[in-house]
């Protein structure tokens, strides 16, 4: 009834350290292809932005994600931002639910 042969201490050793240096190696390799973060800006740029207001009349519908992604805000700030417009009147709710609202814009095109 044999068995493996217990391996001696050196080549034991030896195994550790090959280990450990791969380890090391991977660490290294996944930091260095961590992906950049994104520095997104706080606010939307004001209404009376004509720049805005002629993008928007583009839009044929306008979600919180392709505002937040045309602009590099973050979503949470196009939600408020849509919001706001809605209740001026300058956009209108199509669709929603908890997560997502499609809205429309109500100016036309110039």
């Amino acid at each position: 009834m044999g068995g493996v042969k217990r391996k001696s201490l050196a080549q034991m050793e030896k195994a550790q350290r090959l280990r450990e240096e791969k380890e090391k190696a991977a660490r290294k390799k996944a930091k260095a292809t961590a992906f950049e973060k994104k520095i997104l800006s706080v606010g939307l740029p004001n209404w009376d932005d004509k720049n805005l207001a002629t993008q928007l009349e583009k839009m044929k519908v306008i979600t919180p994600v392709s505002l937040a992604s045309t602009y590099g805000v973050r979503v949470s700030v196009a939600k408020d931002f849509l919001e706001e417009l809605e209740r001026k009147g300058l956009v209108k709710l199509v669709e929603g639910c908890k997560r997502i609202k499609i809205y429309k814009p109500t100016i036309s095109a110039a």
